[in-house]
């Protein structure tokens, strides 16, 4: 840096009043002073001319030389100016590399671990001494010899000697054998490790989704078979299956077969790693077409990819979320009429664990396994009524609630009550000259024209009074392509067994949307853009009919539509169930 400072301090162009070499004294730096003589230029006739006419060309030659030289000293100074911002962000660059590195080393942890060894290297040296000084007690001095009266007295000190020389032997012995497996026992304060966050990356995520993929497939694959086995899709093999299950576990083989089968796949994956081409599945694999990654890829498609990796985390983490919370809200007691069945079922099992033998239980428990696994799970797969009115785990599983479901059934409720007052108070405060009939037709009418006759639905279908108006809104349809199908400006009302969706482009009937609330297959409330801060604006709604939830968004009331909604659509479905039931 010193360097290019001074490089950049001593450019420049050349001056011609410096000394001229040639005629220059043959002297060292040191040797010169001022008394060098300069050499000073013989002026020419012309010169002279010039120089007493200040009128003359002289004059203009001047100006233009001192414009060329205060240019010159501007470039330089320019030329300065740069060379010193460089060095400025030289400088920031190695302050961040130095900062990085000092990161990185973890110098702290460094200092920790020449403290230890220092320490250890320590206790080593004082037990080498130890060791040293047993061995130099050790060697008997030659002793002289004892006048007779002192014989029995040298002989005491003697084996007082050899006894001392044993144990340190005996000691010595034990710590060459033992002591490595002594110093492993030796109690240390626990390291505490900080793990370093990486920062938020698209390709670190999709890389990161990939892999989940890629781990979870084995899993995905065993359950496919699994299902597969049970649905009987290959006759045959079910029909071998469970033969084989249900004489394991008559004659009590069942946890051998189950090691045997583990032991079998794990020779089977050796041989495939050791490049052996061995497929077996029930269900045939379809191989996905692998996309090759893209190095160069726009904003907007980074963005896009971002998105729909983001949706895949959501809806994977949603699930498992759901799942966590449905086994806690089960042993919690979030409803005592699900879980007081497993309570029951739990005393029923702990009683005959206590008074029926072991292999009479396993017994009982296997063949119920297999009946189940292989026979009683195929018929209610084959008829879903059956198994909504007769599989007790099915039906248990399916009515626990997650946290999310809790919070809207109790928000249902209080808005329930709040809009029966309103009801209420909406019918005292009406008009006195305001017939039944009029006070109908205002709730059918829309902008477009008659309620009924606009969504083709019958007369006494009309919005609820808390969607009078309707609730503005935007139809998100994302199995569209077509911008001018992907969204949709409107008006969404809510009637009695409809979700209705009137779109603000005239003449356009087809582009409304009527769902029936029966088919709603799931409601949520939704966040259109996750990047966005806040909790959105917008309400996912599923049906059978539609690959990918439609989402209504851009709505403003978007809590007390979700509210609305929810509720009807609870009260229809508890109202379908009561009747099958009847």
């Amino acid at each position: 840096m010193l360097r290019r400072l001074d490089r950049i301090r001593f450019r420049g162009h050349k001056r011609e009043d410096f000394l001229d070499l040639a005629e220059s004294p043959n002297a060292s730096d040191t040797e010169c002073g001022d008394e060098i003589p300069l050499k000073t230029p013989r002026p020419s006739p012309r010169d002279s001319e010039e120089l007493r006419d200040p009128a003359g060309p002289g004059t203009l030659i001047m100006a233009a030389g001192v414009q060329d030289f205060s240019r010159t000293e501007f470039d330089r100074l320019n030329e300065i100016k740069g060379h010193l911002e460089i060095a400025l962000l030289e400088k920031h660059f190695l302050q961040e590399e130095l900062r990085k590195l000092r990161e990185e080393t973890n110098s702290e942890m460094l200092r920790q671990e020449l403290d230890r060894e220092r320490q250890r290297r320590i206790e080593l040296e004082q037990k080498i001494q130890e060791v040293l000084k047993a061995r130099s007690e050790e060697q008997p001095t030659q002793p002289q010899q004892p006048p007779k009266g002192q014989s029995h007295a040298s002989n005491g000190t003697g084996t007082d000697r050899r006894s001392q020389g044993l144990s340190a032997r005996v000691q010595k012995w034990f710590y060459e054998r033992f002591g490595e497996y002594v110093e492993d026992f030796r109690f240390q304060p626990e390291e505490n490790t900080v793990e370093t966050e990486e920062p938020l990356s698209a390709r670190r995520l999709t890389e990161n989704m990939r892999r989940l993929k890629r781990g979870a497939k084995p899993v995905t694959n065993f359950v496919k078979n699994l299902s597969a086995l049970s649905d009987w899709y290959s006759i045959y093999t079910s029909a071998i299956a469970f033969t084989v299950y249900m004489n394991a576990v008559w004659h009590g083989w069942a946890i051998p077969m189950f090691l045997f089968l583990a032991i079998l796949r794990l020779s089977l994956n050796y041989l495939i790693a050791r490049g052996w081409r061995i497929q077996w599945s029930i269900v045939p694999e379809v191989s996905e077409a692998v996309e090759p990654a893209k190095e160069d890829l726009t904003v907007s498609e980074k963005f896009q990819l971002v998105l729909d990796v983001a949706q895949k985390a959501q809806n994977l983490f949603g699930k498992m979320a759901d799942i966590l919370e449905k086994i806690k809200n089960l042993f919690m007691w979030v409803q005592p009429e699900i879980t007081q069945k497993l309570y029951v079922a739990l005393w029923a099992a702990f009683l005959a664990s206590c008074f029926f033998p072991y292999r009479l239980v396993g017994l009982a428990l296997g063949l119920y396994a297999g009946i189940k696994f292989f026979l009683i799970d195929f018929i209610f797969k084959r008829c879903p009524r059956l198994r909504a009115k007769y599989d007790t785990p099915y039906i248990i599983w399916k009515n626990l609630p997650t946290d999310p479901q809790l919070k809207e059934r109790a928000g249902a409720t209080v808005s329930r009550r709040l809009q029966t007052t309103s009801s209420r108070s909406y019918v005292s405060s009406a008009p006195a000259g305001l017939s039944k009939d009029e006070d109908a037709g205002r709730f059918h009418s829309t902008k477009k024209g008659n309620f009924h006759e606009i969504f083709n639905l019958t007369e006494n279908e009309r919005p609820l009074a808390v969607c009078e108006n309707g609730w503005r809104c935007c139809l998100i349809n994302r199995d569209r392509k077509m911008p001018t199908d992907y969204i949709r400006n409107g008006v969404l009302y809510v009637t009695e067994n409809y979700l209705c969706f009137e779109s603000s482009k005239s003449g356009s009937s087809k582009r409304n949307k009527v769902i029936k609330l029966a088919d709603i297959t799931d409601i949520q409330k939704y966040k259109v853009l996750s990047v966005l801060p806040g909790s959105g604006m917008g309400i996912a709604v599923s049906t059978p009919s539609t690959q990918k939830p439609l989402v209504f968004g851009a709505m403003v009331h978007r809590d007390e539509a979700f509210e609305t909604i929810f509720s009807q659509y609870v009260k229809i479905t508890s109202a379908a169930a009561s009747g099958g039931d009847s």
